[in-house]
């Protein structure tokens, strides 16, 4: 069995939750999802199965929009809703201070990494420095703001500012992160107290289903799980090439390529080659398998 499940993810269980009920349904150990869900978070987590499975940091690459509820006042460890409060604060900000710096945080910035997350340091996960209390240097990252809004009223409760957002982001974002900085662009404390993940790159939330719910029907092709790429049909001579992953010369005037052979079979996805841009290289081998 090789493919992907779309699933709209629940509030309470982890992303390895859902891969190991996958695993129970399809009696498949060979599945990976593309990209951590928070226990608190819901929304798109894309498994993928058997030979989709060389697909997992492709996928994981794509951008994401997600929903999130923030609110301004309060700090803790984790940076959300479920972590040890630190610090709480009176929030006398406008909504015109709030809805500017929301706005203010579109493009790209240096986001630190939160403690509490699976990102490795030394070869030990950031959570493991916090659990032990040690110190640790958090890695910063380039992450990009594609698109943010306010969706919500400012509702103000108990001295908190609270609100929704709606943000398209690039790989490595954390929005736990982001409502940080937010808060520290309005020289307070914050934090996000609701996500979802509503797409990640070409899937929609509308096409997931919950893992009670799914079914082995509802496996899509690896075909469909490279939607939205250039198809090339190719001929036999070329198709050898292709499986061979040989470099070609890059002719058809694209910087991804998804070719397949006359029966419709995935052979390989191409991107340009790095020390030479008129010809394309392989950046996912499929092999031959629809």
């Amino acid at each position: 069995m090789d493919g992907i499940f779309l699933i709209d993810k629940e509030t309470g269980c982890t992303s390895r939750d859902v891969v190991d009920e996958i695993i129970r349904k399809t009696e498949n150990t060979k599945v990976g999802h593309t990209g951590t869900l928070d226990p608190l978070a819901t929304g798109v987590l894309v498994v993928c199965v058997g030979k989709a499975t060389k697909l997992v940091d492709h996928l994981t690459s794509s951008n994401k929009k997600y929903e999130a509820e923030i609110t301004l006042g309060i700090e803790t460890d984790s940076h959300d809703i479920t972590g040890n409060v630190i610090k709480e604060e009176v929030i006398n900000l406008s909504d015109e201070e709030i809805i500017n710096t929301v706005l203010s945080m579109k493009g790209e910035y240096e986001q630190e990494v939160p403690i509490y997350s699976a990102v490795k340091v030394k070869g030990k996960k950031l959570y493991e420095y916090a659990r032990a209390k040690e110190n640790v240097e958090l890695p910063v990252r380039t992450v990009n703001i594609l698109d943010i809004e306010i969706i919500s009223p400012i509702i103000r409760e108990d001295d908190k500012a609270i609100f929704s957002i709606s943000c398209t982001v690039s790989k490595g974002t954390y929005i736990r992160a982001l409502a940080r900085d937010i808060a520290a662009k309005l020289n307070t404390v914050g934090l996000m107290s609701k996500l979802r993940r509503l797409t990640q790159g070409y899937f929609d939330i509308s096409e997931c289903k919950k893992t009670d719910d799914t079914r082995i029907c509802d496996i899509k092709s690896i075909g469909e799980s490279l939607r939205g790429y250039h198809v090339i049909i190719v001929d036999e001579i070329l198709k050898k090439a292709i499986l061979n992953g040989k470099i070609i010369d890059n002719i058809y005037d694209r910087e991804e390529i998804l070719f397949k052979d006359s029966d419709d079979n995935v052979l390989a996805l191409y991107k340009t080659y790095e020390k030479d841009n008129t010809k394309i290289k392989p950046h996912v081998m499929i092999g031959g398998i629809k």
